[in-house]
């Protein structure tokens, strides 16, 4: 199933996507869900999808404005690039080293991204999402998957000159505030769960600007595994249903060969989860 949290007609909804419709899952269900974290909560994705087959949409897809999949997620873990791993050559790191972000420091499919005043130094790094569906601690990596609800993209943005420190790299009092401006990444366009992904196959990621292609790769290239990342954040803190991981970009890479400027429109996209678009706005 292709999960989404959208306004329409002056409501916010959720619903299942169908080819360019959606099924709206609140009315069918109300009062018992009201929103994709309660169907999250109760483990309800089989009774979901079995109550929707041979359903016809209630909209089409172009009425809708797409939120972000999770409105409210309680964490946001993301993996820092630039220590994700060693440069070309050079040994991995053992552990990736994380931080986190704010709901309200992404925005959904279709909304525009946000230069804010502080700086013209944002840029953009296309990223798979993991949502979490069951709540675990100290998770085995072996068991990781089991966890998952399902699979979204992240847009992870940078406002990177906000606090330019002597190199360019982010010093970790510099990475908090960089990573959470409001409306500096993205989220969606809408979670996709698990069964309609093959884990054991990689999922290929392209970032495109303006139709540039700027980053080309898949998830085989990340230096940690999606159970691995999964497993690892488990063992601090316990995940929820509905908290997300972004997975990072491979290590050594580019955040992005240039800085995003008002008009520009970024797509990140893996063909088994569709395409995550947003333009570039400053901040009034």
């Amino acid at each position: 199933m292709r999960l989404a949290s959208y306004v329409t007609r002056g409501r916010s909804s959720f619903g299942a996507v169908l080819g360019k419709g959606v099924v709206d899952i609140r009315l069918r269900f109300a009062p018992r869900f009201a929103s994709l974290m309660d169907i999250l909560r109760e483990d309800a994705l089989a009774e979901i999808k079995a109550a929707l087959t041979g359903v016809r949409p209630d909209y089409p897809l172009s009425e809708l404005e797409l939120l972000r999949p999770i409105l409210q997620p309680e964490k946001i873990i993301c993996v820092n690039a630039s220590e994700a791993g060693g440069p070309p050559g050079q040994e991995t790191a053992k552990y990736p080293n994380l931080f986190l972000r704010t709901p309200g420091s992404l925005v959904g499919h279709g909304q525009p991204i946000l230069r804010p005043r502080e700086s013209v130094e944002i840029d953009c790094e296309g990223e798979i999402a993991l949502v979490i569906g069951r709540e675990g601690r100290r998770i085995p990596a072996e068991q990781a998957l089991d966890f998952l609800a399902g699979y979204t993209l992240c847009n992870e943005g940078t406002v990177r000159g906000f606090v330019r420190q002597a190199t360019d790299t982010l010093t970790p009092d510099a990475l908090t505030p960089s990573k959470n401006f409001d409306a500096s990444g993205s989220i969606g366009p809408w979670l996709v769960t698990c069964e309609e992904i093959d884990p054991n196959r990689p999922l290929r990621l392209t970032t495109r600007v303006n139709g540039e292609l700027r980053r080309d790769h898949t998830s085989a290239t990340l230096p940690f595994s999606f159970a691995d990342l999964i497993a690892f954040a488990s063992t601090f803190t316990t995940l929820k249903p509905g908290d997300v991981i972004a997975t990072g970009i491979p290590a050594g890479s580019d955040a992005s060969p240039r800085a995003l400027e008002p008009g520009d429109v970024v797509e990140i996209a893996v063909p088994e989860i569709g395409v995550l678009r947003n333009s570039v706005a400053d901040e009034r």
